[in-house]
């Protein structure tokens, strides 16, 4: 598999993401920035207009027929709308985008469409702030590496 094609496919990954990617690319792969930057971003995004349509519905489906999903989709459930519950109410849509721009651990894109989904924003508007929010997430994952690279 070509490298540029694992740095997209971990950014589309739910744990890693940006976080993930934009290293990989960056200092595994010696990529260049823009385009371990457009491939993270990309990656990132693409898994998030069908998260923001389908996810409920898919997560209704796949509960009726799996204990298994159940379990998981309750623990994720609640666990994204512990962390993301005051946020939302106080902050609205920039709330979204703080969630999904701070690069740390059950933050990023795909809790952010889950948070979407639980908080009922309109999916247009949740792919908005999440693509807003990824590309301040990018920002501070490139800056971060950069003082990496002058560390080094």
């Amino acid at each position: 598999m070509p490298n540029w094609l694992k740095v997209l496919f971990t950014a589309a990954l739910p744990i890693s993401e940006l976080r993930g990617a934009i290293p990989l690319g960056l200092f595994v792969f010696k990529m260049e920035y823009w385009e371990t930057i457009i491939l993270s971003v990309i990656g990132n995004l693409l898994p998030i207009l069908p998260l923001t349509y389908f996810l409920k519905y898919g997560q209704k489906w796949l509960s009726q027929h799996s204990i298994l999903f159940q379990k998981f989709f309750n623990w994720w459930f609640k666990k994204t709308e512990k962390a993301f519950n005051g946020k939302y109410q106080s902050w609205g849509k920039l709330g979204l985008i703080i969630f999904v721009a701070i690069p740390l651990p059950m933050t990023g894109a795909w809790t952010g469409a889950l948070a979407s989904v639980l908080f009922n924003i309109k999916p247009k508007e949740a792919f908005s702030c999440i693509t807003l929010g990824v590309l301040i997430a990018c920002a501070i994952v490139v800056s971060l590496c950069s003082l990496g690279y002058l560390i080094i």
